[in-house]
């Protein structure tokens, strides 16, 4: 899915300045990144709302049509009201086609329901990380990796470094390698009994 946006360059700036274009249905936002300086522009509401709503927008390259000037990007942040839907800014980095990013990518769990630690066992899916960071081009960023079940057993797990990953893309891992998904064993009625009694002595 490919996604453009239409900005405006604005020079004003400040919570004065952020508070009138909201009221103009306008999101103040930047731009950062690559050699050139922080760019300060202003998108419309309504289209950055919809889209701030869909999974594949959080995790694709970008085009934001700046005064006609195409700059390829990513969304780094974006700050949104506590309770209304009201988008209050939003943070855009550039990227070029010569240089690795890391963006956190949505994971597709598949094939649950013949995994043999349901069907057979009768377990439940425990969806630990939903999502993974990962370092490619930003020409071979996927909008999300597909997580397949369909060989996982009750009591067991899927690790970040065993999740199958596109060609050209790694793994970015911050320390433990952690768990995404597992089917955790069922207590038999004699464990649960046992524990029953347990806290009752």
């Amino acid at each position: 899915m490919k996604f453009q946006i239409e900005a405006r360059k604005r020079t004003l700036q400040g919570s004065g300045a952020s508070r009138r274009l909201r009221r103009q249905s306008r999101v103040p936002a930047i731009i950062y990144g690559g050699p050139k300086p922080v760019e300060l522009i202003d998108i419309d509401h309504n289209e950055i709302l919809l889209n701030l709503a869909k999974e594949a927008f959080h995790s694709s390259v970008l085009t934001l049509q700046v005064d006609g000037a195409a700059e390829s990007v990513v969304l780094r942040d974006s700050q949104v009201h506590p309770w209304k839907p009201l988008v209050l800014h939003c943070d855009f980095q550039r990227v070029d086609a010569e240089h690795a990013i890391h963006q956190r990518i949505p994971l597709h769990f598949i094939n649950a329901e013949i995994a043999p630690g349901v069907k057979i066992a009768g377990g439940n899916v425990s969806h630990v990380h939903n999502e993974i960071e990962v370092s490619c081009l930003p020409q071979d960023l996927p909008a999300f990796i597909e997580v397949d079940l369909k060989d996982l057993e009750s009591g067991h797990s899927i690790h970040a470094s065993e999740v199958v990953l596109p060609p050209g893309v790694k793994l970015l891992l911050h320390g433990d390698d952690y768990v995404v998904v597992s089917i955790p064993a069922r207590r038999s009625g004699a464990d649960v009994e046992e524990g029953e009694a347990g806290t009752a002595a």
